[in-house]
């Protein structure tokens, strides 16, 4: 397991820092005095990433145990640019609550340089996985 150095391990916890306050100020207000008439969908998103805000606080004590949360984050902004975003924006759709979904995936460009990527191709790639029975 290649070693991550204090340096990287507190650029890890800006990472972090940086999804508790974004969170924190983009969601927490629609969470604790939501509109009259905010939708199903609209309330469960507000939770769910209200949770990673939550969840991304004990990234700043472990940052290391906490990567899969950074990944989650990578991995479904990711996921909403290249199927749905990338195909809005190319036909000319792109409304303005498309644009600003647009805008808040796109923030991810900036966990890329944060993540210490060998260590989770070492950790999670490399290394092999918990076993699947118990110990006889």
């Amino acid at each position: 397991m290649p070693e991550v150095s204090t340096l990287r391990l507190n650029v890890l916890r800006v990472a972090y820092l940086i999804l508790v306050v974004g969170l924190g100020v983009t969601v927490w207000p629609g969470i604790v005095n939501p509109p009259a008439d905010l939708p199903l969908t609209g309330s469960v998103v507000r939770c769910l990433l209200g949770g990673i805000c939550v969840t991304a606080l004990f990234g700043l004590r472990y940052p290391l145990q906490m990567l899969p949360l950074l990944l989650f984050e990578f991995a479904w902004k990711a996921i909403w640019l290249l199927r749905f975003g990338v195909p809005t924006w190319q036909s000319g759709h792109m409304d303005f609550a498309w644009q600003e979904t647009w805008h808040a995936c796109l923030m991810v460009v900036i966990l890329v340089p944060l993540v210490p990527w060998r260590y989770v191709l070492a950790r999670y790639v490399l290394s092999p996985g918990e076993r699947w029975k118990s110990a006889a």
